[in-house]
């Protein structure tokens, strides 16, 4: 990983750095804060120490006066600490302290506002694929096991993403007491993976999975709040047409998808790609938009009828309409959708994200080589 650049740029004040297991922020604070003092809470026995005394934590910054930037590695753990950073904070010692997490649950039931406002909230997300460039960036190899740090350097990277999937359950998940139920938990993420890149139908969901549908709900927040999912509103600007209300529904990474989401003789390899590959650009498109320095929004758009464009950024300097086609031929067929989306927004731009290797334009439409929009993708660059 020494080769490789992140595209995350550290703010200069005080920051939460969230990011789901195996995205590299630890890695990634070491490399940019040498010097700093370290608090890792992953280690039992500093968990122990300052769950037990948080104040502690003044002690060891009065110990080391020259340095000036504290991070705590998995605050979560300990969220006693948190009043004691705030005060530090409000105290102006002229401290930078950098929290990273892997869920904001926990820091929400203890009664935290994430320190009153006094940090910043920042996400750090798998890799893109313009951060490992051609060199070491696959597209085939991506869309099996996707773009976790963790999984680079590791020959069994399936393997790797099964114990990932395993660790998220034991220790984020039963550890924390956030389920009840183990097992019925399992079940549902079993379920929803066959919801990526699709609509979230909580009741099909429940049904499916025989779980109560207050706790299926519940159970998609927790997704979202252990950063292994999220949820993709409709775009509803200025609408001309009657829109759906229901949002689409990814988990967070590929590879993560694919070793959450169950195959057998009876599943279609080409729907089972299809998501993958849809959820490959939503990952990219989503990590765009939280390190561009403007505020992008990143939704879709899908009308009553049926017409949908998968994806829609929307910012201050910027307005974008993305389709993405599994397939390595494309017709006028497969623009329709952007076409309809342009009578109606006509100063978008819009772009059919496809598996062949031709650079096209049709029916006014531009349709990039998934490899070559991938690689080009940069933050606070034109998305195409």
């Amino acid at each position: 990983m020494d080769t490789i650049k992140r595209f995350f740029i550290p703010p200069k004040r005080s920051f939460f750095l969230f990011g789901s297991r195996g995205t590299g922020k630890s890695t990634l604070l070491m490399d940019s804060f040498h010097d700093a003092i370290w608090v890792d809470l992953l280690k039992p026995e500093v968990e122990r120490a300052y769950s037990s005394r948080p104040e502690r934590l003044i002690d060891l910054i009065d110990g080391n006066p020259h340095k000036k930037v504290v991070v705590i590695d998995e605050i979560q753990r300990a969220t006693g600490l948190l009043p004691v950073v705030h005060q530090l904070i409000f105290e102006k010692r002229g401290l930078q302290f950098i929290l990273t997490g892997s869920s904001a649950r926990k820091i929400k039931r203890a009664g935290s506002d994430l320190l009153g406002g006094r940090a910043s909230q920042r996400v750090l997300h798998p890799f893109m694929a313009a951060e490992l460039g051609k060199k070491l960036f696959s597209l085939e190899n991506t869309l099996q096991y996707g773009l976790l740090p963790l999984l680079y350097g590791e020959e069994d990277s399936e393997d790797v993403l099964h114990a990932y999937v395993s660790l998220y359950l034991k220790e984020e998940v039963k550890a924390e007491g956030f389920v009840r139920s183990l097992s019925s938990f399992t079940r549902f993420l079993e379920v929803i993976s066959f919801s990526h890149g699709s609509l979230l139908n909580i009741s099909n969901i429940s049904r499916e999975s025989s779980i109560k549908r207050k706790t299926v709900e519940n159970y998609v927040e927790i997704l979202e709040e252990l950063l292994l999912g999220f949820r993709l509103p409709v775009f509803s600007k200025r609408a001309q047409r009657e829109l759906i209300a229901h949002p689409k529904f990814y988990i967070v990474d590929v590879g993560v998808y694919k070793a959450l989401r169950p195959t057998g003789p009876l599943d279609v390899t080409h729907m089972v790609n299809g998501a993958a590959f849809e959820g490959l650009i939503a990952q990219h498109l989503r990590a765009w938009c939280d390190y561009s320095r403007d505020d992008y929004k990143l939704t879709f758009w899908r009308t009553r009828s049926g017409v949908e464009v998968d994806f829609v950024i929307y910012g201050p300097n910027g307005f974008w309409a993305l389709e993405v086609k599994n397939t390595m031929r494309i017709d006028g067929g497969d623009v329709r959708s952007l076409n309809t989306f342009s009578k109606d927004y006509p100063t978008a731009k819009t772009a059919l994200i496809y598996r062949g290797s031709e650079r096209l334009k049709i029916n006014g439409v531009m349709c990039l080589p998934a490899n070559e929009f991938l690689l080009n993708l940069i933050p606070d660059k034109e998305v195409f």
